[in-house]
């Protein structure tokens, strides 16, 4: 059993995967193909972006962190909804942790052999021609294990730029699924996570129109269905291991804590909690009805200020550890626990003051990668 499933990859970060992902599941909707979609890796920006191109749940795929019977559980959930699967990759093809985690170490190769899916490498070819086939070349052989079913070449200068490529791809006998030309209006804006979140940016719906206007038009689409296969996750998988934070769970949601995934929410509904949601930066409260509190990850750090004034929110998560709630804070919502808030500024303001830390953001030094915890 399985869904014809495409993934998406590259050779490295920056190539335009992202973009040329949005523009395909946009064009292939505007077809009138059923798509539904995923994003390899602990993400949760790109998704938000893969929602508005296909008007539909995006989930997150990872061979390192997830347990394998909940990658399969995303994976079967997906099948009755879409003609095709497609699959947004992480950073370089083959990129991921230095040892193997729960199945795979994270890498896109990993997802794509553990789902036998066929992939297609998006190679950024400004400021090269000929060379871009012995990087092909390279990736194609480099796993034998994996179905490079061919590339899509972004940023092509000129049609002799084009040509020049296409000559020696042809000696390789590596199959172009098309040429997306050099183009400014493609770019999507980014920060040190990421992109910019997609709720930020000005008619983002109209930006993707525009991308799948230009990957219909340069794209061979149906070469694409044709290559796609089936994946081999057949069995029914378990639920969700995570259990509820509480029976009621109260989750700070709004644009300074926004990083979570929905799979987690879906299996704590169905695991029988209460979840309402509050936003921080309207200087909301947590609903005391609720026994615990969930602060998840974000960008307060752009919003310091404005939360620093928000006596009522700091108030109610003093009271709610003085009643010794549960409270957990991820990331963004780590740092909001602490005493202090350093922005890029410099300028410090104060935070709940439930943990003894100070978080800075004056001084760059963001190392992405994962990491192994153990509880002392």
């Amino acid at each position: 059993m399985g869904h014809p499933s495409v993934i998406i990859a590259a050779p490295s970060s920056g190539s335009g995967k992202t973009t040329v992902t949005l523009g395909l599941i946009r064009a292939f909707c505007d077809r009138g193909v059923n798509i539904s979609s995923a994003k390899i890796g602990p993400d949760y920006i790109d998704p938000r972006f893969h929602e508005i191109a296909g008007n539909r749940r995006c989930i997150n795929l990872d061979s390192w962190s997830m347990r394998e019977h909940l990658f399969e559980k995303l994976v079967l959930e997906c099948e009755p909804r879409s003609d095709l699967f497609i699959i947004e990759g992480v950073m370089g093809l083959f990129d991921g942790a230095a040892e193997r985690g729960a199945f795979g170490n994270g890498s896109t190769a990993s997802v794509a052999k553990k789902l036998q899916a066929s992939v297609i490498l998006v190679v950024d070819a400004k400021s090269q021609a000929q060379s871009v086939a012995a990087l092909v070349k390279g990736f194609r052989d480099h796993d034998p294990g994996l179905h490079l079913a061919g590339i899509i070449l972004n940023r092509v200068g000129s049609d002799r730029h084009a040509q020049l490529i296409k000559e020696a791809l042809d000696k390789e006998n590596i199959f172009i699924f098309g040429f997306i030309p050099q183009c400014k209006k493609l770019e999507l804006a980014s920060r040190y996570l990421g992109l910019v979140q997609a709720h930020e940016l000005k008619d983002i719906d109209k930006h993707i129109d525009g991308i799948a206007k230009i990957i219909d038009d340069h794209i061979d689409l149906n070469a694409i269905r044709k290559v796609a296969t089936s994946h081999t996750v057949t069995r029914q998988a378990l639920s969700s291991g995570i259990k509820p934070f509480g029976q009621h769970i109260s989750i700070a949601n709004d644009a300074a804590f926004s990083f979570i995934y929905p799979h987690i929410l879906e299996s704590w509904r169905e695991s029988g909690a209460e979840i309402t949601t509050f936003s921080p930066l309207e200087d909301e409260t947590p609903d005391p009805n609720s026994d615990a509190v969930y602060l998840p990850g974000g960008y307060p750090e752009l919003y310091a200020e404005q939360l620093a004034h928000n006596i009522n929110f700091f108030n109610s998560l003093r009271i709610a550890a003085g009643q010794n709630k549960f409270i957990f804070g991820e990331c963004g919502g780590y740092m909001v626990l602490g005493d202090y808030l350093i922005d890029q500024s410099g300028t410090q303001h104060e935070m709940a003051g439930l943990l003894p830390l100070t978080t800075s953001f004056e001084n760059k030094k963001l190392s992405l990668g994962y990491r192994t915890a153990t509880t002392v």
